[in-house]
């Protein structure tokens, strides 16, 4: 008999899901699929209108990945074929709580249901990041994976907001995945309260353990475990060059897949060490303001509907 996920981490993206994701997996009682992000639920997302080197980014050989006896983990791939998905969870044994961790889940339209429809009894998991500090960590992350070269944040989210071709993988979103209302208030219409556990990151940021233990008693797994929390993932940097950033990241989406993994580790380890800068400018106080007006609206909405005070993300 199959075992499938019944829980579901469904973002904020660049809301620590990743951190998450690896805290979660070392649960004796949790198993998570070798590839974090499978995507397999957010069927309005067409992997057919990406951009050339995003699609690269998120697509594998799924008849060879899936072929070996040990699956590799990966940390985002669109999974669309069912089989496919199923087969992610083949090495579950006696674990209870069996999940991933897609973030385009809280962006799609259809996931929530999609996700109903697979497992009515589903567990989802949402973490909130300040919409603005959201949209700042995702234009530095767009740098340094060479999706913008735009030196200035506010330029580039403007840019981004205009343009006439929109979506996942076809723009940035830097807006659009932090209007949280209209995304959180999906979950809530479709699966009952207590099925749904909204977090704030800064509460996930700044008291790890106790919403970690919390999370483990939602889903109903050994809430005394105590994860190594102390590694930290996806850590920030920035290029120093952006356009030559930009280039070497669609050269090495082109040819990652013929060159062994430890080599791959290793050049990217050296590159990051020459030419990513670790020390980068904060968001200011004027960019703040300026971004606040795409968000103030929502966050209001936001705060009354999950019943938290969001007044914090408003100053």
């Amino acid at each position: 008999m199959r075992k499938l996920p019944n829980f579901f981490v469904v973002g904020a993206a660049k809301a620590g899901t990743t951190s998450l994701y690896y805290y979660l997996k070392q649960h004796p009682e949790i198993y998570m699929s070798p590839i974090k992000e499978p995507h397999f639920f957010s069927k309005d997302i067409n992997v057919n209108l990406f951009r050339k080197h995003y699609r690269k980014t998120v697509s594998i050989d799924t008849k060879n990945y899936f072929s070996k006896p040990k699956l590799k983990e990966l940390p985002s791939v669109f999974i669309t074929e069912y089989e496919d998905y199923v087969q992610l969870f083949r090495e579950v044994k006696d674990e209870k709580a069996i999940g991933e961790a897609s973030v385009s889940y809280l962006y799609s339209k259809v996931a929530a249901r999609e996700i109903y429809k697979f497992n009515p009894n589903s567990k989802i998991i949402i973490i909130l990041r300040d919409p603005i500090e959201r949209a700042y960590s995702h234009y530095i992350m767009d740098l340094r994976s060479g999706f913008t070269d735009e030196a200035d944040f506010i330029k580039a989210v403007i840019n981004d907001y205009n343009k006439l071709q929109k979506g996942w993988g076809i723009s940035n979103l830097y807006i659009e995945l932090g209007l949280y209302y209209e995304q959180v208030k999906r979950y809530l219409e479709v699966f009952p309260k207590e099925n749904v556990k909204i977090i704030l990151y800064d509460d996930y940021k700044n008291q790890t353990e106790k919403v970690i233990k919390e999370i483990f008693l939602f889903l109903d797994v050994d809430s005394n475990f105590l994860p190594d929390i102390s590694k930290k993932y996806n850590s920030g940097a920035v290029p120093k060059y952006l356009k030559f950033n930009k280039m070497v990241r669609e050269i090495y989406s082109e040819i990652r897949s013929f060159i062994p993994q430890r080599i791959l580790n290793i050049l990217r380890e050296i590159y990051a060490n020459v030419f990513w800068e670790r020390n980068y400018k904060t968001i200011s106080n004027e960019e703040r303001k300026i971004l606040l007006e795409f968000f103030r609206d929502d966050i209001e909405k936001l705060s009354n509907l999950i019943e938290k005070d969001l007044t914090i993300w408003l100053s």
